[in-house]
């Protein structure tokens, strides 16, 4: 998901990541520990991995067999890894900052198939994991990866009124899915996966509609006062039509009305060649 980077939207203190490419050569508790205790993950990496450890939690027994889906917990952080899938988000490591949880990750995510990706923010670490880096030869992949923050309250979106947005019910969570994959592109086998936290606890998932129609998914997963959007995807004919801000805004009041304080949400760093859009 592109969103707008506007002033309502922030850089988090520890906001910019660039991802390693690794080659072929936890839990919601986490984010009470207090900055001071644990530089790492710092709390808008943490409601993150979160998120990943419980979608994979979540999906069904016979999706992780079939597409090799795994995940690795360790500590407040995660590598999770969905080799029939080349997105960044199902195939990386995130929210480790050690060099002993770095080198758990690394060796599991090294056995895995797929892409493999490294996500860390260079400026935050310490030498030691820039050392590390470097002694594993893992190259930079991409312009990186930032992380926004919204805190409450705030002012709208000014979201157009023509893009109508509503809760996914229960009874609709193979059509979330099956939305989802066709906006991302995954393969249809894959519904599965994000049907399983339709109505799942932390797990809040949103339509947005032409006339009744579903053309766009938004899903949003908190944890205490904190929240993190994710799943944010529009169908192919239906895109840069304000589809997304209109999920966006559907997603923070629905937050805002459950408590949370504070949302974060990641995007590609924005460039002349690959400008933001919704």
């Amino acid at each position: 998901m592109i969103i707008p980077v506007s002033a309502t939207w922030v850089f988090s203190t520890a906001s910019l990541s660039l991802y390693f490419a690794v080659n072929g050569s936890g839990s919601g508790a986490c984010l009470e520990s207090s900055v001071s205790e644990r530089i790492f993950p710092t709390h808008e990496d943490a409601i993150e991995a979160d998120a990943f450890v419980s979608l994979h939690k979540l999906s069904p027994e016979h999706l992780r067999a079939e597409e090799d889906f795994g995940c690795l917990v360790i500590n407040c952080g995660c590598a999770i890894s969905l080799p029939s899938v080349p997105a960044i988000g199902l195939n990386r490591v995130l929210g480790l900052g050690s060099v002993e949880d770095l080198d758990k990750a690394y060796k599991w995510i090294r056995a895995r198939a797929g892409n493999r990706f490294l996500q860390l923010n260079v400026d935050a670490v310490s030498d030691e994991v820039r050392n590390w880096i470097q002694t594993k030869g893992l190259p930079e992949h991409g312009p990186g990866w930032a992380k926004l923050t919204r805190s409450a309250p705030f002012s709208n979106l000014d979201a157009p009124v023509s893009v109508l947005t509503r809760r996914v019910q229960g009874d609709e969570c193979l059509l979330f899915g099956s939305v989802m994959c066709r906006g991302f592109n995954f393969p249809p086998s894959l519904a599965a996966l994000w049907s399983a936290i339709v109505g799942k606890e932390g797990w809040s998932c949103f339509f947005a509609l032409d006339d009744e129609t579903p053309i766009g998914t938004g899903a949003m997963y908190v944890s205490g006062s904190y929240a993190w959007l994710g799943g944010g995807t529009t169908v192919p004919e239906f895109r840069n039509r304000g589809v997304q801000k209109a999920l966006i805004q559907a997603r923070t009041d629905y937050g805002i009305a459950q408590g949370v304080s504070t949302f974060a949400v990641e995007t590609e760093v924005p460039s002349t060649d690959n400008p933001i859009s919704l």
